[in-house]
């Protein structure tokens, strides 16, 4: 089977974040969740799995093959197996919502253009957010790397890529308060370290924060979901539509660990070769 596997980034997700781990089987710890990351990609590599970093902004599920729509390319596949996992957005600052797609962005490889020589602010402290302000250096005037926290929890390749651009301000301990503007973004309220609030006038806001709730937007409501926004599978993993299964933090039915979202991986990856092969049952390979 050829296996392509479209990420944001090592710690773009709930894993990746994860300061240490001390308890996934077979793996000696306290390590960090990016190492972790990291094993486990060179592994999946080994075996001739291909990696894309990227973001997935949409799915044609009604599509044969199904179509998959990236910030950098359009890609087909026979099963598709959702592992986005569950750090969307559940709360928003004021405004955010209300400028969504007038000036605020939650995707740089889509937009960025939009703002060619013009000022943004990036708002996040992963590798997702370095990676999304790096890519808008070729078109943004200057960008403002908006860090909650007092420290950058990143690649330090990233960090330092970043930090080399003139045009690229960097402010930690740093919140973002409110979003402004009338039609379009104008400006954004923030709250500096020192506990003062400064306006910063801008064209473009790009949101990178986690949060709780499944990330299911690409999807556009093409799949069955419940109450809280979890994908329905079933005993396969499989989804409402054939060959498509979801694994890990977009199901709500299980305690969220690492080795058991794993594990949802490795059922969704045996069936979906079952259905690739139009097997009826799965096949036990002593070999």
């Amino acid at each position: 089977m050829r296996t392509l596997v479209v990420d944001k980034g090592l710690t773009a997700g709930a894993l990746g974040i994860t300061g240490l781990i001390s308890n996934y089987p077979g793996v000696p710890g306290p390590i960090s969740g990016s190492e972790l990351v990291a094993t486990m990609r060179e592994q999946a590599e080994s075996f001739g799995a291909q990696f894309l970093v990227d973001k997935v902004v949409g799915i044609d599920l009604n599509a044969d093959p199904k179509m998959i729509q990236a910030g950098t390319g359009t890609f087909f596949a026979k099963t598709i197996i959702l592992a986005t996992g569950s750090m969307g957005r559940t709360a928003s600052v004021p405004g955010e919502r209300e400028l969504l797609g007038h000036g605020v962005s939650y995707c740089a490889t889509c937009d960025g253009a939009f703002f060619r020589e013009k000022a943004v602010i990036v708002v996040g402290n992963n590798d997702e957010a370095l990676e999304e302000a790096l890519f808008l250096t070729k078109f943004a005037s200057k960008i403002t790397l908006i860090v909650p926290t007092p420290e950058i929890k990143a690649s330090l390749g990233l960090i330092d890529q970043l930090s080399a651009h003139q045009n690229v301000e960097i402010r930690l301990a740093t919140r973002l308060l409110r979003v402004e503007g009338s039609g379009h973004v104008e400006e954004v309220a923030i709250r500096s370290r020192t506990g003062q609030e400064e306006s910063i006038p801008t064209s473009g806001v790009f949101v990178y924060l986690q949060g709780g709730k499944p990330i299911t937007d690409y999807l556009m409501g093409q799949l069955e979901t419940s109450n809280e926004g979890c994908l329905r599978v079933d005993r396969e993993m499989q989804t409402s539509i054939p060959g498509i299964f979801a694994v890990g933090d977009l199901l709500c039915s299980h305690v969220k660990q690492a080795v058991i979202a794993a594990s949802d991986g490795v059922i969704a990856a045996i069936a979906a070769e079952k259905s690739l092969r139009g097997h009826k049952m799965l096949q036990t390979d002593w070999h």
